[in-house]
């Protein structure tokens, strides 16, 4: 069905900006429960970036779905995305709360709803 992708066939996917620049790979997609939006991707870098390791909440309005590459643009350049505030798999944000959406949101240019 187009337009319509299961979750599971995203995560794991590989994330890259315009530039065709390797920006790592999605681990999860975070579900606003209340308003039923898909709120987040969480992406990780792979090995060999500067920040290996580190785990990024990028709005999921900021991405594009290349079906036919099976990968996700994000329109930013590598140094936005390094100055994002990042977190590790062992300690992840509250994702709900409204500051860190706001800030979240911001940082890459995207209205929160």
């Amino acid at each position: 069905m187009a337009g319509i992708l299961s979750a599971t066939s995203l995560a794991g996917d590989k994330v890259t900006n315009a530039d065709g620049e390797d920006l790592g790979k999605v681990e999860e997609l975070m579900i606003d429960l209340e308003s039923g939006r898909l709120a987040y991707a969480v992406l990780s870098f792979g090995a060999g970036f500067l920040h290996s390791g580190k785990l990024f909440a990028i709005p999921w309005a900021s991405l594009a779905v290349d079906q036919k590459n099976k990968q996700l643009i994000l329109n930013v350049t590598r140094e936005m995305l390094e100055t994002a505030e990042g977190f590790d798999k062992d300690h992840w944000p509250d994702m709900a709360d409204p500051a860190f959406m706001n800030t979240t949101y911001s940082h890459y240019g995207i209205k929160p709803w």
